[in-house]
C-alpha cells in the first residue's frame, strides 16, 4: 500500500514538472507549479499609516542625543553652572571616593558609584587611595554604558584637578568610553 501511494505521488510531481518546463506551449499556467514564485501583492498606502499630528515621542533623550534638547542655562555667576543634560560630580573625604551622575531635571543622582559600596570595599587596600579613585571610575563608566549615557559634563575644582586621585578617575572614565565634555547646542530655525 505505502508502495502504491509513494509511486502516485512521483507521478504526479512529475506531471508538474512536465507541465512547467518552458520548452512546452500552453494554454493556461497550472496554479501549483514548482519553478515559478508566488506574485505578491504590492503594498498600499493606507490613510492610517500617516503620521499622527499629535504625536508623543516616546524616547526622551532623542533630541538630547541629537544636541536639539533645551539646555537651562541659569544664571551666569552661580557654580556650578546649570547648563548641561548630565554633570558628574566626583568627591573625595578622609575614608571615602564617591561619584555621582546627576540630570539637569532632578537633583537625585541618577547614577552613583562609591567605596562605600561592599563590593568595591572588599577589593580595595584602602577606599581613599589613587587606586580606589581609579576602581569608582572604572565602575561608574561601566554603569553609564549600561544607562546609556556616554557623554557628560565634568568640572572639577581647579586647584583638585592636579591631584593623583583625579587624574586617575579622569582616565578610567575616558577609557570606559564616556565623554566629559558635552555637544554644543544645535540651534534649529524656525
Amino acid at each position: 500500500m505505502a508502495l502504491s501511494e509513494i509511486s502516485r505521488n512521483c507521478r504526479l510531481l512529475l506531471s508538474q514538472i512536465q507541465r512547467c518546463r518552458p520548452g512546452l506551449k500552453q494554454t493556461a499556467v497550472p496554479a501549483r507549479c514548482l519553478s515559478q514564485v508566488a506574485p505578491r501583492p504590492e503594498p498600499s498606502a493606507e490613510p492610517n499609516e500617516d503620521v499622527s499630528p499629535t504625536f508623543v515621542n516616546r524616547n526622551p533623550r532623542n533630541l538630547e542625543q541629537m544636541a536639539l534638547a533645551v539646555k537651562d542655562r541659569g544664571w551666569k555667576t552661580t557654580w556650578p553652572h546649570q547648563q548641561f543634560y548630565h554633570r558628574l560630580m566626583f568627591s573625595r573625604s578622609q575614608h571615602h571616593v564617591t561619584a555621582e551622575v546627576f540630570s539637569r531635571s532632578s537633583p537625585i543622582p541618577v547614577l552613583s558609584c562609591s567605596t562605600k559600596e561592599w563590593a568595591l570595599k572588599k577589593e580595595l587596600p584602602s577606599t581613599s587611595c589613587v587606586a580606589a579613585c581609579q576602581a569608582v571610575g572604572e565602575v561608574l563608566a561601566h554603569r553609564c554604558q549600561q544607562a546609556g549615557i556616554t557623554r557628560m559634563v565634568y568640572r572639577e575644582i581647579p586647584w583638585t584637578y592636579r591631584s593623583d586621585g583625579v587624574q586617575a578617575f579622569r582616565n578610567a572614565m575616558k577609557q570606559g568610553g564616556i565623554l566629559l565634555s558635552e555637544p554644543r547646542r544645535k540651534y534649529v530655525g524656525t
